[in-house]
């Protein structure tokens, strides 16, 4: 709701928000263990459920070794045929059968523990951004204007689901690669050392090379990830000011900015799954050069007596369980770095500093009149920069305050401390008698009503945008308020009326969106408003009819008006006049002319004409 103006904005690092804002580098965690301990902490609600899920992981994996056994013994049992005796069919039969239980019950656990993790990963997802959601809501203002928008908005997306993926799927993945490799080895090495020593050969082969092509390939990922951050940035910011852009004439270099960026991101992406890609075939060489030596060595240990024939089927089958699991732990190394590091993102969020909570024995004004007094008030948005100083003023009920003054003169400072957006550094601000900070920051704000010069209207009816925030409202309420506000006859003329849906493709123009935000305030019936005048950039029969009901706002109504055209502010009942956060002038319109001060050069300013001339 607060109305930010360049007085109190500061630069926000990086880019524009936007849903592809959030798009950012592979990062590491700065501290890789808290964040860890921080993760596990946050699983430790589902620690049984995750323990059977991974004990079914482990069962569906040991399935899946005991089945080669089995097939050599059968191949061992068929090769007697060799030697003319009678293969035992009921004994390979008897296996057969087995291996169809175990490969069909390794299928099922599978199943089960992948169905118990995803369901853990959502809900550990659901959990997540539920706090994120209240995190939100308990944030100052002073975050928002510190962080770019489209940082908060990955850690809410990306951040969250990098969890969640991890979680569905690396976390099950890591214990199954440990228990194949596990299992594997001890099954080569219960049918022969000489063979399963062989095979081990081939691990810190495959190792080095997935090392290498790992340091390679992440830093071309991280090239490829911020590529496209950049060309995401500057389409977003190219498609949001396309009109700037034409109206200059600067299609061409924003064309030529575009190709630039497409070539970055070309070049990364080519050179990042080039190395990426090396990771298959160099695994596959691996592997099959693991195939040539059990086939070699086992040739000749069957030669020679030691082995029997079936053994090498079995071994030829371990290799390619021994091979796959290597591989997976490369590759979820790097995943649980990442996760770790989007797992940090999100729990600075949620450590991020509150607001200060409200008075644990609130107070409750019954029939709120609107007497407002700002009391030696000292507010800045930092520490070394101070933007109000010792301001004082008294509005009794009912009256009509004009401020006005020069950009960064602390005009829409004033009215976000009296909603308690922000909080005053010193002095009070007091509403009846009674201090802000002794009252809920939802009863401060249920007393006010805003209309904002940027106007904010979401997708959905007409008659959803007007009420909104507003309980149990008719329908002849919502048509007396457009009514007041100038909006109903063109409400009327839409498809629909108050159901017509406003959205990106809705014709509406900026007058009109203010005429429906004055309505929305309407419906509010608060005793007190806020104006931020929005008429600059309307037409002039447009600016009469906003005035006009901005005019039928205020009556009895104790009105902050931030005034911009001071022909709009003739009939204030008092006209803050500001200056570096000060009041240097105040007075009703005559009197402050009669002084000849600042506030004479400022309308003088807007309303001569070139002879010098008033309007």
């Amino acid at each position: 709701m607060s109305n930010v103006t360049s007085e109190r904005k500061p630069n926000r690092p990086g880019h524009g928000g936007g849903p592809m804002a959030g798009m950012r580098a592979v990062e590491k965690p700065v501290n890789f263990k808290s964040s860890l301990v921080k993760l596990l902490k946050c699983i430790k609600p589902f620690t049984v459920v995750l323990t059977v899920a991974l004990i079914f992981a482990v069962a569906s994996t040991v399935f899946q070794i005991i089945g080669p056994k089995i097939l050599g013994d059968m191949t061992n049992e068929a090769y007697v045929i060799l030697f003319g005796q009678q293969i035992d069919m009921a004994q390979i039969s008897y296996w057969g059968l087995w291996l169809v239980i175990l490969y069909a019950l390794g299928a099922i656990f599978n199943y089960i523990q992948g169905f118990i993790m995803s369901t853990i990963s959502v809900k550990i997802t659901q959990k997540l951004r539920s706090q994120i959601s209240e995190k939100i809501n308990k944030l100052p203002l002073k975050y928002f204007d510190t962080t770019n928008h489209g940082d908060t908005l990955s850690r809410v997306t990306n951040d969250v689901d990098t969890i969640a993926n991890t979680l569905n799927q690396s976390l099950s993945g890591i214990i199954t690669a440990i228990t194949t490799l596990i299992g594997v080895s001890i099954a080569m090495f219960s049918i022969s050392w000489i063979m399963a020593l062989v095979c081990w050969i081939t691990i810190p082969i495959a190792l080095l090379l997935t090392s290498l092509i790992v340091k390679f390939s992440q830093k071309f990922y991280k090239q490829q990830q911020q590529s496209l951050g950049d060309m995401n940035a500057h389409v977003e910011e190219i498609f949001s000011n396309h009109n700037i852009v034409k109206a200059f004439n600067g299609e061409e270099k924003e064309n030529q900015k575009f190709i630039q960026n497409n070539d970055k991101l070309y070049v990364s992406g080519r050179n990042s799954m080039f190395t990426a890609g090396l990771m298959m075939p160099i695994m596959t060489f691996v592997g099959n050069l693991g195939y040539v030596l059990v086939s070699a060595v086992g040739g000749v240990l069957v030669l020679n007596g030691y082995i029997e024939p079936g053994s090498i089927l079995s071994f030829l089958i371990y290799v390619k369980l021994f091979s796959q699991p290597l591989m997976q732990v490369a590759s979820v190394a790097n995943v649980l770095q990442s996760t770790v590091a989007a797992s940090e993102r999100v729990f600075n969020f949620l450590e991020e500093e509150e607001l200060t909570p409200d008075c644990s024995t609130p107070k409750k004004i019954e029939n709120v009149k609107g007497n407002v007094e700002f009391k030696n008030v000292c507010f800045g948005y930092s520490k070394n920069k101070q933007i109000i100083n010792n301001f004082n003023v008294s509005v009794k009920a009912g009256q009509k305050v004009a401020i006005v003054g020069p950009t960064g003169a602390g005009k829409t400072t004033i009215v976000n401390l009296l909603e308690r957006f922000y909080e005053i550094d010193s002095g009070d601000i007091l509403i009846d008698g009674v201090s802000i900070k002794d009252l809920t920051r939802a009863d401060v704000r249920n007393m006010f009503t805003m209309v904002l010069q940027d106007t904010w209207l979401f997708e959905g009816t007409i008659r959803d945008n007007i009420i909104y925030g507003k309980q149990n409202v008719t329908q002849e309420e919502v048509e007396q308020a457009c009514k007041n506000a100038n909006i109903h006859h063109f409400i009327m003329t839409l498809p629909n009326g108050y159901n017509y849906v406003l959205g990106d493709e809705s014709n509406i123009s900026q007058g009109q969106k203010q005429l429906l935000t004055i309505a929305r305030a309407t419906i509010q019936n608060a005793p007190m408003l806020i104006l931020d005048e929005a008429t600059s950039s309307v037409d002039t029969r447009t600016e009469e009819l906003i005035q006009e009901a901005m005019d039928k706002l205020t009556q009895k109504r104790t009105s902050f008006v931030i005034a911009h055209r001071l022909s709009t502010i003739k009939n204030a009942d008092i006209i803050l006049v500001m200056k570096e956060g000060n009041i240097i002038e105040q007075g009703t319109h005559n009197e402050l002319l009669k002084k000849n001060g600042f506030y004479a050069e400022l309308y003088n300013s807007q309303f001569t004409q070139k002879e010098g001339q008033p309007n």
